[in-house]
């Protein structure tokens, strides 16, 4: 047990790796006559990852496949041991880990309550007294005396949950089984792991549900390619978290989608800007059509990270073979789910809508860019009088806002304070 009693968990310059072999003989004989193929690969999981969690907090875990969350979590139930390091956990333990773990396939529910309640400590008396608990929440009366062979995955994870909440563990281990079963009963899951937190709980989840995660840890650790990268505010955490998922995503995109930055006549989108986004689409008849795109700072530099605040000026350059057309200009800001965030017309309902010249420049100065930290897509687009699509260029590139603060989170912030009376 660790000396310091506000402790729940103390993880200290672990390390894990594995051993894989890449043709290792099954038998002794094996092993002896053949013994140059016992050759393995050493792969770290873990590189001396170190943290403490107090008693009653609930930390999440989030990192891509393979960077060690559910290997941690699997040393704090002490199924693994790690190579190096130390990983020491006060109090009873209750851990969700893999679907259906400790469960016997045929044996009924009720039987593989009694066998899963005692592994996590519980004794005969203390499981009667809370079985019909456990039975109910698992919404599983009409089934809980089948055997759990017969169940679905979805049952699997019911009576799993059922019983390792009801425990009464100092600490609860969670690894992304709640993936798994429909809405109603995931967030009755998350309702009640919200009250076992409160009573004082100490709960580690993984998931890649970052709402999930939000909607109930404390705190976020961030692991990457056994190491961690950020420990902290559970949004903050996150937001950087998806930043990285996402500037990667682009980077492989664009090496795949070089040759298919065209328009929907064939023609390169790359003309526009040097910093077209891999994911541009672009359509719409041309008779007016942009020949240039650039998004400026303050000091008048090509720029496509900004503060809140900033102010940014968009330069889009012009050409068309009509003669002298009315037209309306326009721009958005988008996130990635299609969630639009602002946009701006040149001109409103009703208003003259401006005449092009052959060839020109519309300059749109944002005074103050009021985007919270993320990243955003921009849009542009020339419609005619009557509504004539000439161009649209979709996702034409993406701009990133930097952190500023960490008490507002979604797309956008207002001039605001906080008064108490």
């Amino acid at each position: 047990m660790d000396t310091n009693t506000d402790l729940a968990i103390r993880v200290t310059n672990v390390e894990k790796f594995f051993k894989v072999y890449m043709d290792k003989g099954n038998m002794l004989k094996e092993r002896v006559i053949f013994a140059k193929r016992n050759k393995y690969e050493k792969r770290q999981i873990l590189n001396g990852i170190s943290f403490d969690v107090p008693k009653g907090q609930a930390v999440g875990l989030i990192g891509r496949n393979g960077c060690g969350k559910s290997t941690t979590l699997k040393m704090l139930t002490k199924i693994l041991k790690p190579n190096a390091g130390e990983v020491v956990v006060n109090g009873r333990v209750s851990s969700l880990i893999e679907l259906g773990a400790g469960f016997h396939p045929d044996m009924s529910g009720r039987e593989n309550i009694y066998i899963n309640a005692t592994i996590f400590g519980l004794d005969k008396e203390e499981i009667d007294k809370r079985i019909d608990d456990i039975i109910q929440f698992s919404e599983l009366e009409e089934f809980i005396d089948n055997p759990v062979r017969t169940y679905s995955s979805g049952m699997y994870m019911r009576l799993a949950f059922a019983v390792a909440i009801n425990v009464n563990a100092d600490v609860l281990l969670i690894d992304e089984i709640l993936a798994v079963g429909d809405v109603s009963f995931q967030k009755k899951c998350f309702e009640r792991l919200k009250e076992i937190k409160e009573e004082g709980t100490t709960i580690v989840i993984v998931s890649h549900s970052m709402d999930q995660l939000y909607s109930i840890c404390d705190r976020l650790i961030w692991i990457e390619k056994g190491k961690i990268v950020e420990d902290g505010e559970p949004k903050l955490i996150g937001m950087h978290y998806l930043d990285s998922m996402e500037d990667d995503r682009i980077a492989r995109l664009a090496e795949e989608s070089k040759e298919k930055l065209v328009d929907d006549r064939g023609k390169s989108i790359l003309e526009l800007t040097d910093n077209v986004h891999p994911e541009a689409r672009r359509d719409g008849t041309h008779e007016a059509k942009f020949t240039e795109v650039t998004l400026l700072n303050e000091a008048g530099e090509p720029c496509q990270i900004f503060n809140t605040g900033d102010k940014a000026v968009l330069k889009l350059r012009y050409q068309t073979d009509l003669d002298h057309p009315k037209v309306n200009f326009n721009m958005d800001f988008v996130k990635d789910n299609w969630q639009y965030c602002y946009g701006s017309c040149f001109t409103k309902p009703g208003d003259a809508l401006p005449v092009l010249e052959q060839q020109g420049e519309v300059v749109f100065t944002i005074d103050k860019l009021m985007l919270l930290p993320g990243k955003y897509y921009l849009d542009i687009g020339i419609n005619g009088e009557n509504g004539e699509l000439y161009d649209n260029v979709r996702n034409i590139m993406q701009i990133t806002i930097r952190d500023y603060v960490h008490n507002e989170f979604g797309p956008c912030t207002f001039s605001h304070h906080w008064e108490m009376n």
